[in-house]
């Protein structure tokens, strides 16, 4: 099939919002040989501070699963209203490098529907083949706040522990278009990300950045420094609220880090990078 168009996606996701419940359909989505636009990757290495070196960054194949992803949430038989949806946690493992002009396969699915003390959360899980062999996997958690849940759905694991997180690497200056510039290049135009004035219809008093460019502008700060094969977790705590100032602190790990993302008393981010 061909990438579904993202802003379709959004306004199918709005009028569809109500009546909604039920168990998790089955169903997965794919597509074979999927190529990645130069123009398109040098814009978002751009966006994120990753270095053009030939082979896709870490997060870049979420862009790959992520309008698969949103078809599926926006099928009638999806328990959870898109629209409000919060991500709240993102695991990453890569198997080796992936080189900017492999073809690749990709398929997405959803599964564990659980309970959450602000409502109901879901993991959306994506895999990405190349030559028949898995190289990526990902999975996202988002919370939808007052949502239920069937009888007997298990807890919602949303925790990262990570260690001590004290010294600061780096500080950013977030601006306000942020959320716009990210959404360009990845395709995904949620309101909340957009303008003030679209975040006040979802209870945000200003746009907030996207998690993944908060997770993606993290682990660009460590390139070169980097396993080839690894698996991160991140915790998205508090949303990011555009403009910001934030500070990035950083700690090694054995041959991995803890790092986390941060605005005065506020944690953003939390999360782990650790060689597989």
């Amino acid at each position: 099939m061909t990438a579904p168009s993202l802003p379709r996606l959004f306004v199918r996701a709005a009028l569809t919002a109500r009546g909604r419940g039920g168990e998790l359909p089955g169903t997965r989505l794919a597509r074979a040989r999927v190529t990645v636009d130069p123009a398109r990757l040098a814009d978002y290495s751009a966006v994120c501070g990753y270095p053009l070196t030939g082979a896709l960054p870490v997060t870049f194949p979420h862009l790959l699963a992520f309008p698969l992803q949103t078809a599926l949430m926006t099928e009638r038989a999806f328990p959870l209203a898109l629209p409000g949806l919060v991500h709240v946690r993102q695991q990453v493992s890569v198997v080796r490098p992936i080189g900017a002009d492999e073809a690749l396969d990709v398929e997405v699915w959803a599964e564990r529907l659980s309970s959450h003390r602000r409502g109901a959360t879901v993991d959306l899980c994506a895999a990405v083949s190349a030559g028949g062999a898995e190289v990526w996997r990902g999975r996202s958690t988002y919370l939808a706040r007052g949502a239920t849940v069937p009888d007997g759905a298990p807890e919602a694991d949303v925790d990262v522990p990570v260690g001590a997180l004290d010294r600061t690497s780096a500080r950013w200056r977030v601006p306000a278009d942020a959320g716009r510039r990210y959404a360009r290049v990845s395709g995904d135009v949620n309101p909340i990300h957009l303008s003030a004035l679209s975040a006040r219809l979802f209870g945000f008093p200003r746009a907030i950045a996207h998690g993944m460019w908060v997770e993606a502008r993290a682990l660009a700060a460590l390139a070169g420094r980097l396993p080839d094969a690894l698996t991160v977790d991140v915790a998205f705590r508090k949303p990011l609220l555009l403009p910001s100032t934030v500070d990035l602190a950083t700690a090694r790990a054995g041959e991995g880090w803890d790092l986390a993302v941060r605005s005065r008393d506020t944690e953003h981010l939390i999360g782990t990078v650790r060689p597989t």
